[in-house]
């Protein structure tokens, strides 16, 4: 029998990657894989992923404080605290802070086949660091997170998956 989680508010796994930081809140060891979630704290002025999409799970984005710049294909939207963003499968979406105060975001996928992504970042970013493991190292290129993407049915577009 799967137990429950409670991840309290210094817990869960954390994942450095350049401007951003990861909190793993649930890796899908308890919901038989249906879910993950994330909390990801993106600096002021910084840039998210390259736009992509993904081919097999949904992604949900929840503003908890900040603004997020959402693009999803050539449509930008500027989100405030409160704003719930869904993206489903096939649709070319990236993220940004465009703001001048940390940005916080509740980041869910179901199921929760990229939570792992966000671990091999984190061994692709520790490989090329001198600040040792769990620092995020430098800034990953954009061909190396393309190449890690291409593990979880996802790839760099910026154009919808029927189009």
């Amino acid at each position: 029998m799967t137990r429950e989680s409670i991840v309290g508010p210094d817990g869960g796994e954390i994942v450095r990657l350049g401007p951003a930081t990861v909190r793993i809140l649930e890796d899908g060891a308890t919901t038989g894989h249906r879910l993950g979630i994330g909390e990801i704290t993106v600096a002021p002025h910084s840039s998210g992923p390259p736009q992509h999409r993904h081919a097999r799970h949904d992604e949900g984005f929840y503003v908890v404080s900040g603004t997020a710049r959402f693009t999803i294909g050539a449509t930008v939207h500027d989100a405030p605290a409160g704003t719930l963003a869904m993206i489903p499968p096939g649709a070319p979406h990236t993220f940004a802070n465009p703001g001048d105060e940390p940005l916080v975001l509740l980041n869910t996928f179901t199921p929760d086949l990229y939570v792992q992504y966000f671990r091999d970042l984190r061994e692709l970013a520790d490989s090329g660091s001198d600040s040792g493991p769990g620092s995020g190292g430098a800034p990953l290129a954009a061909d190396a997170v393309a190449r890690v993407m291409s593990r979880y049915a996802t790839e760099v577009s910026d154009s919808y998956a029927d189009e």
